[in-house]
């Protein structure tokens, strides 16, 4: 099994799950939880509670939230490779969400905004191995060298290389020529139809991803309720799979890390992209149903 990389954000997740209708400027009831989360972390922990190997590189603070993020990864049997920050708390993110459903997050990055190419372990990067690097660590400007500098790593490593896009506002910030110029040379792209479309200024999902292929030789994109579908450069059609039923949405926080969870493993095995495409879906599917971003035990 193909030894995944991860460089990525760590974060703790506050989520806020109001019981009804927000009441702007006064108080609504809600159900309020703390979990791990930070997209590259999740990923990282849905492989390797799935049976793969995987290390994690990042960065945190020197404080109990930052010690227990820690050994929550290598509870979950990740090889945690965190920096710790003697000035900067480990992230934070509250994520907001509605009677119906919906996200909105607010996220302090922390200690990931320092991630360094100091900070990358060099022994990670060798020829055989597969690089999935957090679109967030792009992003944010204090960490972006540590980004390139691992996509350079990589690349010269002989890694095969898989991208994620992170979060469409972000990513719009930023701009989408600058981003697609530092991801140049990776292999797979993940993104979900905001993101493909900020990219692209493509509405439709197919043809955001034809257009992504001239960029990507491979494109996955994430439809939620509707599935995802993959498209690879000179294909007439790209393959699509639908969404797993779910019993009950408990908490979608980190569902698109659970897809991409489930299908890299599958896809680094060489399997058809229908195969990948499914085992993603399954993983965001359980995701779905469990309280939080992690694993649920």
């Amino acid at each position: 099994m193909t030894r995944v990389v991860v460089v990525g954000d760590l974060m703790t997740d506050a989520v806020a799950r109001a019981r009804y209708a927000l009441a702007r400027a006064s108080d609504t009831p809600a159900i309020v939880t703390m979990h791990g989360g930070g997209s590259g972390a999740n990923i990282a922990s849905w492989l390797a509670v799935e049976g793969g190997e995987v290390a994690f590189i990042g960065r945190r603070g020197a404080d109990i939230t930052g010690r227990n993020r820690d050994m929550e990864l290598m509870g979950y049997g990740v090889d945690a490779r965190l920096v710790m920050d003697p000035e900067r708390p480990t992230g934070t993110c509250v994520v907001l969400v509605t009677h119906k459903g919906e996200r909105t997050m607010l996220s302090d990055p922390g200690a990931n905004a320092a991630l360094s190419p100091e900070d990358l372990p060099r022994d990670l990067f060798s020829s055989g191995a597969h690089l999935h690097l957090s679109g967030y660590t792009l992003i944010n400007e204090g960490s972006r060298d540590a980004g390139l500098a691992a996509l350079d790593m990589a690349r010269r490593g002989g890694m095969s290389i898989s991208v994620d896009c992170a979060s469409s506002a972000p990513l719009e910030r930023t701009g989408a020529e600058s981003f697609l110029e530092w991801t140049s040379g990776a292999k797979l792209l993940f993104a979900n139809i905001d993101q493909a479309k900020v990219l692209t200024g493509r509405d439709d999902a197919e043809a955001a991803a034809k257009v992504l292929t001239a960029w990507f030789p491979q494109v996955v994109i994430k439809m939620t309720a509707e599935g995802a579908l993959w498209y690879a450069n000179g294909r007439p059609d790209p393959v699509r799979v639908a969404a797993e039923p779910v019993d009950k949405i408990v908490d979608g926080t980190g569902a698109g890390d659970a897809f991409c969870a489930g299908f890299l493993p599958v896809w680094l095995a060489g399997k058809p992209p229908a195969e990948s495409l499914a085992a993603g879906c399954r993983l965001a599917s359980k995701a779905i149903m469990h309280l939080g971003a992690r694993p649920p035990f």
